[in-house]
């Protein structure tokens, strides 16, 4: 038995209202610039709107110009999604919550994660959005899920709560060591004052 080896999200595709709610949300609130259009090819009464979440990856909407917004929560009982998260600059998070009440978008302010901070938001159609910004930059020729997994180990053998910024700075020096060589034999930190 093989598995199916994904190798990144392809594309996340929503159920929107009507066509414009849906350009003004993903493209004039979140600045995913409207790459495509077609029509649904499952449902003719449908258009398929596709926009860039800024990776190059897609985010696709399904619209249908007789819905109109519906602020009311999307279920969120097991199967279902509960939300989306978009990774955000720490200069733009900066910026988030003023600019969402600049268009009296109901938010629910920082949530300090640990290893990230998030406010949280609904779309027109009340799915739940996450505007992440993690608080660390991985080392080159590593990515965030690489820190992230080193850090995990870190916590657990210190029986912690849940990854903190102690053990992202100990688990980007764990990294770095092993895949950095030194003519040092012992590299272990010191204090030369």
């Amino acid at each position: 038995m093989q598995k199916l080896q994904s190798q990144g999200v392809h594309h996340i595709t929503l159920t929107g209202a009507n066509r414009q709610t849906s350009i003004d949300f993903w493209e004039g609130v979140l600045g995913m610039p409207f790459v495509f259009e077609q029509p649904n090819l499952d449902k003719a009464s449908e258009s398929h709107l596709y926009f860039d979440p800024g990776d190059g990856r897609l985010i696709t909407v399904f619209t249908d110009e007789s819905r109109k917004p519906d602020p009311r929560r999307t279920p969120t009982e097991p199967g279902c999604v509960h939300h989306i998260a978009f990774s955000v600059s720490h200069a733009t998070f900066a910026q988030a919550v003023k600019r969402l009440d600049e268009r009296r978008i109901s938010h629910s302010g920082v949530k300090d994660r640990g290893f990230m901070d998030s406010i949280y938001f609904t779309d027109p159609m009340g799915l739940l959005i996450e505007l992440a910004c993690y608080r660390f930059e991985p080392p080159h020729g590593f990515t965030h899920a690489d820190v992230l997994m080193e850090a995990h180990k870190i916590r657990v053998s210190r029986d912690d709560g849940n990854i903190a910024e102690v053990h992202l700075a100990d688990a980007i020096e764990a990294l770095v060591t092993r895949r950095n060589a030194s003519l040092s034999a012992d590299r272990s930190p010191k204090n030369p004052y």
